[in-house]
């Protein structure tokens, strides 16, 4: 029993001194109120719009729906009416079998309608609010102290003023500049913010002209510094121990999936997690690198691929329906810090000279270009007519040329001066270039996606050339090893029967409102019996 008992104090010890990696999320509700009319309610919710005690039941079950199949230990939340509702959800969420959310911190804003609010299943040791201002509808800024194991954590979850209903860019700056003075007080401890400051991660390329009051500054990047010289920080200079500056978690995903929101097919990044220098230093608690992302779910989506939002029908609440938001997140863990080498590319962002040597992965961060850029040693592996595809290496990034490509020729290498790019939905291409040099042949296989990589991650992105993969044509998709994806065929008259089994030679991996697999002729395909 002795050896027993030593064995197992030995065991929890280690357990102890190990690193526990833990979730961080962030998610607005969409407008979670109670039945009850205190008169602070927006108009819609209220029975003359059908919002009763079913409509708040159902309300209630998706939303600790949604946070259940998170798996965050940390869930800071939007739109919530006030504490009653918290304690609803709070419940709710322990009711359907999910982890426990014990403890809980809410804002109380003198007649706002909404507040926000965290849920956490560590220890909330204290918490108050950042009053932004007096004015009726500014949301306050709820700041709580988290202890994770012996670890003391800041959050800051904010709800910034919308960009609707006269929402111009100053009243923005009046968040961020009282967060900026309330983050000035507390240098020495390390802190998250998180929230929806409803302002994309690159509005520091411009932001609309009836919302500008303020000469083109923003909020966030240029009170809280999350560019500098009009480009984004990255994770180096982040690493680097740059103080005073923060990192856009945003950074860390390919262009095409930076979007937590979609009105009328526009996306946006207003939801974000925004961490200091502190969060990347290698003590106490560091960021996960490259574990932020948007939590997608299947049931968030209609089944025609918008986001299920909350439903309100001929005026009416229907009970169906999730939020206009999706969630995010990202993971922490008191482990050191690093840079993976397979994400090495975010860190190329910032542009120092014309000579430098940029990666292709350069341009997805990029929405346009300031001046041009230069891709060294670029080869293509893939033409049609004045279109084609660019690589640097097997691993690397692949791009689209469009109608700029008159003058390549497949299996060779070039150094091009990138002069413009553009997104056309979703689809990330050049659209003007110079050839600087033109280098040797080489053979172009390995550069392809085969059936062995169909299945991994590195074959779900844009702009690769896909080989020899075989697959069912069914209504419009391409159904491969568990994996589906929309297939488009540039000649109508070629496409096959629905259930015809498929072995495609060559097939572009592009992008049009999501990801699809284009044929551009019959040769590029064999019909299998």
């Amino acid at each position: 029993m002795r050896l027993y008992l030593q064995l197992f104090f030995l065991f929890l010890f280690t357990f102890l001194l190990e690193a526990t990696p833990f979730k961080v999320a962030s998610y607005n509700v969409e407008n979670l109120f109670d039945a009850t009319l205190d008169g602070s309610e927006y108009p819609e919710y209220t029975p003359k719009y059908n919002w009763n005690t079913q409509m708040v039941e159902n309300k209630l079950n998706h939303t600790a729906e949604v946070i259940c199949d998170l798996e965050a230990q940390i869930v800071g939340v939007q739109e919530i009416e006030n504490e009653s509702i918290l304690k609803q959800l709070q419940s709710r969420i322990k009711e359907v079998g999910c982890a426990f959310y014990p403890y809980y911190a809410i804002t109380s804003t003198p007649k706002s309608s909404v507040q926000v609010a965290l849920l956490s299943q560590f220890p909330i040791m204290q918490h108050h609010d950042i009053v932004v201002s007096n004015t009726q509808g500014v949301r306050n800024i709820l700041e709580a102290e988290v202890k994770v194991d012996d670890q003391k954590l800041l959050l800051f979850v904010n709800h910034w003023k919308s960009k609707g209903r006269g929402g111009v860019e100053s009243k923005r700056i009046l968040y961020a500049k009282a967060l900026k003075r309330r983050i000035e007080q507390i240098s020495d401890k390390e802190y998250i913010l998180l929230g929806d400051f409803n302002t994309n991660y690159n509005d520091y390329l411009g932001i609309e002209k009836k919302l500008d009051d303020t000469y083109g500054k923003t909020g966030i990047h240029d009170v809280l510094k999350t560019t500098q010289n009009k480009m984004p920080i990255d994770e180096k200079e982040i690493v680097d121990n740059l103080e005073n500056y923060h990192f856009m978690l945003w950074l860390d995903l390919s262009e095409v999936d930076r979007w937590s929101v979609s009105f009328f097919g526009k996306k946006g990044t207003p939801d974000h997690i925004i961490l200091p220098s502190s969060l990347f230093d290698g003590k106490g608690i560091d960021y996960i690198n490259d574990s932020f992302r948007v939590f997608r779910a299947e049931y968030l989506f209609h089944p025609q691929g918008y986001i299920y939002r909350h439903q309100i029908k001929k005026g009416k609440h229907t009970g169906e329906g999730y939020s206009d938001h999706l969630p995010i997140f990202a993971f922490f863990d008191t482990k050191p810090y690093s840079i993976s080498t397979q994400y090495s590319t975010h860190i190329s962002t910032k542009i120092k000279n014309s000579n430098e040597d940029y990666q292709i992965e350069t341009l997805y961060q990029k929405e346009k270009l300031d001046k041009s850029i230069i891709l060294k040693n670029a080869i293509v592996i893939w033409k049609e007519k004045e279109n084609a595809i660019l690589k640097q290496t097997t691993n690397g990034r692949g791009i689209y040329l469009y109608r700029c490509a008159e003058s390549l020729e497949v299996g060779k290498r070039y150094d091009i001066e990138v002069k413009e790019i553009y997104t056309y939905r979703g689809l990330k291409e050049i659209t003007k270039l110079s050839i600087n040099k033109t280098k040797n042949s080489d053979t172009i296989d390995s550069y392809f996606i085969d059936s062995s990589q169909w299945l991994l991650d590195k074959a779900k992105r844009q702009n690769e050339i896909v080989k020899n993969i075989i697959g069912y044509y069914r209504n419009g998709v391409f159904e491969s090893e568990g994996r589906v994806v929309s297939i488009y065929f540039k000649n109508k008259n070629t496409r096959p029967p629905n259930g015809t089994k498929l072995k495609l030679l060559y097939a572009h991996l592009g992008y049009y409102n999501g990801l699809q697999l284009v044929i551009y002729h019959t040769n590029d395909f064999e019909i299998l019996e």
